[in-house]
């Protein structure tokens, strides 16, 4: 079988967490620094979290009740895992999912000849909220054309493949401005006053217990323009490492909501389940070739992002040719990453186009 050179896309596989992963979770917990609340460099938070995910991976439920699914990036050539993603199958529930809602309100004086739109923060609480993707981090040496496109897209074949598993709709909150240090100008401005603790051990609790957030989270609302000129500055703003992945969940469809995260004032995405590219444009089909190689000297072979059409998705990304009978051709590389014969369904999706 030909080996990928190292590096490359193609020498990737996203699979679902396994216990051993632990150690490699911890390193890249700690390489992602502060702001990325769902993978806190916490060894015993992050063994439960692959405890979770591993009774999610092993059960089929006939809706989504709050699963948490988790993935890594394994670099095939070394073993090393790289990378991490995950899909939280629905939020809210016991512990509901906090944001605070973004509104204008119009200020106007006929009399002074004023009128001023202020931007207003609501706190806002939802209890049967959409599925949320998470956890989305990618080891600094391995950021290169394709692969964190297969980490990230990846959770969209999963979605695609099994959609009782998801709701309609999908979020994301994007990583809000935090510095090297920890230190958020929103929550210096705001979460401070009622917290009494830093940004980062707030974002670390939240993730355990959201108890304290109804306890002392202030319910009236905020006006933006009374807060320090820093603080406004950063409301609804990515920090400058999460500017990539916006950029890719975008061009998938994602939009810009009205609500922002309640600590660092990130901004919360969404879009229709059925309207992301990747699940839009994903087909099923048999396999019925695997070659040595699969070019486009053979006949249009073009570079997919597949899985397998297992519970416990392994998605890669290979080159695939469609064949007039509705079957596909794939590389005998990405056959055995997939663990996949002739006869066995996959599905794909290109990895341009089809906006």
């Amino acid at each position: 079988m030909q080996k990928p050179d190292r590096g490359t896309p193609g020498s990737y596989v996203m699979r679902p967490v396994r216990e051993d992963d632990l150690a490699a979770l911890e390193a890249l917990a700690h390489l992602a620094g502060f702001g990325l609340s769902s993978l806190p460099a916490d060894r015993e938070y992050l063994q439960e979290k692959i405890r979770d995910s591993l009774r999610a991976f092993a059960s089929i439920r006939s809706k989504p009740q709050g699963e948490n699914y988790l993935f890594v990036l394994e670099d095939a050539a070394t073993g090393q895992v790289v990378g991490t993603s995950g899909i939280l199958s629905k939020v809210g529930g016991f512990d509901p999912f906090y944001a605070y809602r973004l509104e204008t309100s119009i200020q106007c004086s006929p009399e002074l000849g004023v009128h001023k739109e202020i931007l207003v923060l609501h706190l806002f609480q939802e209890h049967n909220g959409p599925t949320e993707i998470c956890s989305l981090f990618l080891h600094p040496e391995h950021q290169r054309r394709g692969v964190g496109r297969l980490l990230s897209l990846g959770r969209f074949l999963f979605m695609a493949e099994h959609p009782a598993h998801f709701e309609e709709t999908v979020i994301a909150e994007m990583r809000g401005v935090v510095d090297e240090k920890g230190r958020s100008p929103f929550w210096e401005a705001l979460g401070r006053h009622f917290f009494d603790i830093d940004y980062p051990k707030a974002d670390y609790l939240s993730m355990k217990n959201k108890t304290f957030i109804a306890d002392l989270m202030p319910r009236h609302p905020i006006y933006v323009n009374l807060l320090p000129e820093e603080a406004q500055a950063v409301v609804g703003k990515v920090h400058e490492q999460t500017r990539p992945a916006l950029k890719l969940l975008q061009d998938e469809g994602f939009a810009v909501t009205d609500l922002v995260d309640i600590f660092e004032a990130g901004p919360v995405v969404r879009c229709r389940r059925e309207r992301i590219r990747t699940v839009r444009a994903s087909r099923r089909a048999v396999v019925s070739e695997i070659a040595e190689q699969t070019d486009d000297a053979r006949g249009g072979a073009t570079e997919h992002l597949i899985c397998n059409s297992s519970l416990c998705c392994l998605a890669a990304i290979g080159r695939l040719r469609e064949l007039p009978d509705r079957t596909v051709g794939i590389d005998g590389r990405t056959a055995y990453r997939l663990k996949v014969a002739g006869g066995d369904w996959i599905r794909h999706a290109p990895l341009r186009g089809c906006r």
